[in-house]
């Protein structure tokens, strides 16, 4: 605000005019709460609110609230028009700064100088940031059961917790991962994922390999479900585990458990000794259960308890830094447009955003700082003539020597 003190006895009272407040910025906030990102398809928009105005006698305008827009845990957000990473947020609450708030403009008091006692110049605030994100989910989960389609994931999830997957006789039945928590002795939980059937080419994205390998990265160990009424139990293994090491090294590496399921069927059980020796040779713990009658399946999940507690668990990975300075917010460029010229920068455009061009000292002073920066000797050699207009950020302004 351009304003001055206005007192009895004061004849000549300097300038008062307060700041804006800042803007708020904008966070992703973990919410334990919290396990999709469905919310988001019925709101895409978020916008902090505004600093309050400055006033007279020198009263600081009010700094406006930060906006937390809550996330489930496991959520990684990129920029969506460069496909830059910007955060991973993994622990309840946990934030991330994804679009910082503009500073309050300047009231007049701020431009008072021993030469100019009465200054008649302010600012307007400067504009916050504004951007699209893309935010992508990865399941957080103790254990990832994997398996070739049809090899009873999804029946084994339903019998040691309260998920309720779809379950039924055909490939691809589960077309996105479950979560179950299991309750062991009452009181020792773990989260289960019960990860949708991996096919040969899948590190490819066959068969949706990638959206459903990607889920697997962040559980601690694996439960290798072979189906005893297939073909080949033994040979879906090699198929996995290879797709695993082609899609990441890291996950390849991480433990595993192998369970041959459908004991109930003589087929599984002709299987097990052969899947028992060869699980043995590779150094593998191996189990037989029935997920459908629940046999075995009780020993199974205490022995997965077991395992959870001796493998420590990963460190997690400190989140980059999100905003990154421009090699110089002092750089321009000028480009000859159709009908005018245009000028870009960071600092330039800034300093346009704030200028109150209806006040004639505001005007002048931009005129100086576009001088002080070489902008009006570029666009004098680049060619500007009288009555050109030049376009800086949302400004438009007409040339005049």
């Amino acid at each position: 605000m351009v304003s001055f003190r206005r007192e009895k006895f004061v004849p000549f009272g300097g300038p008062s005019g307060g700041h804006g407040g800042a803007g708020g910025s904008v966070y992703l906030v973990v919410d334990a709460n919290l396990n999709t990102l469905v919310h988001f398809k019925r709101r895409v928009h978020f916008k902090a609110d505004r600093g309050g105005r400055g006033g007279s006698k020198n009263q600081q305008g009010e700094t406006a609230e930060d906006l937390l827009i809550p996330v489930p845990a496991g959520t990684m957000v990129y920029d969506a028009d460069s496909g830059e990473f910007v955060a991973d947020l993994l622990q309840e609450g946990e934030r991330a700064l994804v679009a910082r708030g503009g500073r309050g403009g300047r009231g007049n008091s701020a431009f008072a100088t021993s030469t100019n006692q009465a200054p008649r110049v302010a600012e307007h605030g400067e504009p916050g940031q504004e951007r699209w994100l893309k935010l992508e989910l990865k399941l957080i989960a103790d254990v990832g059961v994997i398996g070739k389609p049809n090899a009873g994931k999804s029946t084994l999830l339903s019998v040691v917790s309260a998920a309720r997957p779809k379950i039924a006789d055909y490939p691809f039945t589960t077309l996105q991962p479950n979560l179950g928590v299991v309750t062991v002795d009452d009181y020792q939980t773990f989260v289960l994922a019960d990860v949708p059937g991996l096919i040969e080419g899948a590190s490819d994205g066959v068969g949706l390999g990638h959206q459903f390998l990607r889920h697997v990265e962040r559980t601690r160990l694996l439960i290798h479900l072979l189906d005893g009424a297939a073909a080949d139990p033994l040979a879906d293994f090699e198929t996995i585990n290879r797709e695993l090491g082609q899609f990441s090294e890291r996950l390849a590496a991480k433990p595993q458990i192998a369970v041959l399921n459908k004991m109930d069927l003589p087929d599984a059980q002709s299987w097990w000794p052969l899947v028992q020796e060869n699980m043995k040779e590779r150094g593998i713990e191996v189990h037989a259960i029935s997920a459908a009658s629940t046999l075995g399946v009780r020993d199974l999940m205490h022995r997965i308890w077991v395992r959870l507690q001796e493998i420590p668990a990963e460190p997690l990975v400190e989140t980059p830094a999100i905003f990154r300075p421009a090699e110089s917010e002092d750089a321009f460029a000028i480009d000859r447009e159709e009908d005018g010229w245009r000028v870009r920068g960071i600092r330039v455009e800034r300093i346009a955003a704030m200028t109150p061009f209806v006040l004639p000292e505001a005007a002048a002073r931009f005129q100086r700082q576009l001088r002080a920066m070489g902008i009006v000797d570029a666009l004098e050699e680049a060619g500007v003539q009288p009555g050109d207009m030049v376009r800086i950020g949302e400004k438009e302004l007409e040339w005049t020597p």
